[in-house]
């Protein structure tokens, strides 16, 4: 298991949805409902987490893809701790990090991440 590997394709997995967010943040269709941006994020964070898992399985990577899922998920989750709550959620939307940590879309955008990764290794790699 490389967990340099998987934190960086963790690194990129966040970046990826970070980018989607603040895109549907600013879009009028969207802007205003965070259930359809969460929505919209979920569906997109299926093939992202695919897409990372392949990239961290590729060249005979090994490692159990519950604890990978994991190592992902908890570097996106420092990401968040780092960037997106004291540089986006505290300034624009007036939260704090009790709020973006409880809310139930991260915790289910988490769970998809975790599911998908495993997954990926049930079914290609082990």
């Amino acid at each position: 298991m490389k967990i340099v590997r998987a934190s960086l394709i963790g690194s990129v997995v966040w970046t990826v949805i970070f980018c989607l967010f603040t895109l549907l943040s600013i879009l009028p269709i969207t802007k205003d409902s965070q259930t359809l941006q969460a929505l919209i994020v979920g569906i997109c964070i299926i093939p992202s987490a695919y897409i990372g898992a392949k990239i961290y399985y590729k060249n005979g990577n090994s490692g159990n893809g519950l604890i990978i899922g994991l190592i992902m998920v908890t570097t996106a989750l420092i990401l968040d701790a780092l960037i997106t709550v004291p540089l986006v959620e505290i300034p624009y939307n007036k939260g704090d990090y009790l709020t973006f940590f409880s809310s139930t879309i991260l915790w289910f955008l988490v769970s998809i991440n975790i599911v998908v990764i495993y997954y990926y290794w049930k079914t290609k790699i082990q």
